[in-house]
């Protein structure tokens, strides 16, 4: 040891560790944006916090037929001000495109002129006639013209100046466009490209945690869902994130197809749609005349119910169901009205479909049962807020104490992990986020063998608390109340 001479002070590790908890309710989307207005990116990851940035990252535009993660973006933020989203957009302007169009003539008013929104601004060429039929060089844009995106369209103004020289000029212009008609449910699924070495769409669910530090557990593909094949690769991504984490997909009812309550549910016998991993949603949704997928609506409110601090307190402990959600009516996708009473909402419920109902209180989302129910009766899977916060204790366990993986097996590392995690989960208990909730290092289910291998096992009891469903009141005529006439 070093002479030392004096007084001096050192610092032990706390063997107590602060939990690290999940986020509840990120959502993943992975569908078509207008990206090309922003030269956003295309089949990668891009984590968003607010409205604004969102649209500066991929653009916006009213028509979410063609474009369904500009409906996530405007559901989620400006419908239930919650966030952050991450999106994965694969509209390619490299490889949907429409071709290259003829040459139009299109005529100046004011100077200016619109294209589609789907135009390329840098696929535009612009010429004019120097004679009735005699066609100019190439007008220069940013000396003779500008292009910008604004209200739908693809902007171009004269420049005064240029070389344009009448704001009602006749202009020679040709252009190439997206066409997100192009991208298809290969598109959505994704996979890995072993040219580029790229991978694509869904595939992209692992690259999101090492990149953002964020887990996504809400996974969303409004206008692709409805495909059997799409479904079933959301609910397998969403079973194991990072080979580690656990989510859920919300799957949209194929309005074109199912029309009624009854039709609903064959749609989803027919397609198989029965993991717990998948929240089933059936009808469309409606708000001042725009026309949502049940599955945006439902993760927002699923988001605004966890971050609730008198309901969720920041954890998936409280069933979205029969909570408000922003719409003022129910339809199909050709705008059919959609009128459910109590008894059919329940029927779609006892088969595993979440839907609305209109009864008391306005518009509410109605049904608390994954896609799991009613073949699978396990609490922890076919109440989706139960199996939620079972994946939601999982994923926090998972990142509390991942620092403490290849240190020495030792009884002050086996303490250290019990006793944190039984402080975390008697705080959980205090707030009511569960029922109840211990860890415990057992003997029996740790042979020397693993020990050996260097395997330690862990059980977490847990109880959350379930949705109450069904409220029972007995009213019975008590006739020991009519010796009240007599006092």
């Amino acid at each position: 040891m070093a002479y030392f001479h004096g007084a001096k002070a050192s610092k032990r590790g706390t063997s107590i560790s602060t939990p690290v908890t999940a986020d509840s309710c990120i959502h993943l989307i992975v569908g078509t944006a207008p990206a090309h207005m922003v030269n956003g990116k295309v089949n990668e990851p891009v984590y968003v916090s607010s409205y604004t940035e969102a649209v500066e990252a991929m653009g916006y535009s009213d028509d979410w037929k063609k474009y369904d993660i500009c409906e996530e973006i405007y559901t989620s933020f400006k419908l239930y001000q919650n966030g952050p989203i991450v999106i994965i957009n694969v509209l390619d302007p490299a490889k949907h495109l429409t071709g290259e169009t003829d040459t139009e003539d299109m005529r100046l008013s004011g100077g200016v002129l619109d294209l589609p929104l789907e135009a390329l601004a840098d696929k535009v060429v612009v010429k004019g006639y120097s004679t009735e039929e005699t066609l100019t060089d190439e007008y220069k844009r940013g000396v003779d013209y500008e292009l910008l995106y604004t209200d739908e369209v693809l902007r171009l103004e004269r420049i005064e100046g240029g070389a344009i020289t009448s704001d009602n000029a006749t202009l020679n212009i040709k252009y190439n466009a997206v066409d997100p008609s192009k991208v298809t449910k290969k598109d959505i699924i994704g996979g890995y490209d072993i040219n580029t070495k790229k991978s694509s769409g869904f595939e992209l669910v692992d690259f999101i945690f090492p990149k953002f530090r964020v887990i996504p557990t809400v996974f969303l593909a409004p206008n692709f869902s409805h495909d059997s094949e799409v479904a079933a690769i959301m609910a397998a991504k969403a079973e194991s994130i990072n080979g580690l984490f656990k989510g859920k997909a919300i799957i949209d009812v194929d309005t074109t197809e199912a029309t009624t309550y009854t039709e609903a549910v064959e749609w989803k016998n027919k397609n198989n749609i029965v993991q717990p991993s998948e929240l089933l949603v059936w009808p469309m949704l409606t708000l001042g005349g725009r026309v949502f997928h049940y599955s945006t609506q439902l993760a927002g409110l699923m988001a605004k119910t966890d971050a609730n601090e008198d309901l969720g307190k920041g954890t998936p402990c409280e069933s979205a169901s029969n909570k408000t959600l922003q719409i003022d009516g129910m339809v199909l996708e050709d705008g059919t009205e959609v009128l459910l009473d109590l008894t059919k909402a329940n029927y779609l419920n006892s088969q595993g479909i979440i839907t609305g109902l209109n009864f008391i209180g306005g518009f509410v989302s109605w049904g608390n049962e994954t896609a799991c129910y009613p073949s699978n009766t396990d609490v922890t899977d076919y109440f989706y807020c139960v199996s939620r916060m079972f994946q939601w204790v999982g994923n926090s366990v998972i990142l509390s104490m991942w620092s403490k993986v290849d240190r020495g097996l030792k009884p002050r590392l086996v303490e250290s992990v019990v006793q944190s995690l039984n402080i975390w989960l008697n705080g959980l208990t205090a707030e009511e986020v569960i029922l109840g909730g211990r860890i415990e290092f057992l003997e029996e289910e740790n042979p020397v063998t693993d020990l050996m291998a260097g395997i330690a096992h862990f059980h977490i009891y847990l109880t959350p608390p379930s949705p109450a469903k069904e409220l029972d009141f007995v009213l019975e005529y008590d006739i020991s109340y009519l010796e009240t006439l007599f006092e």
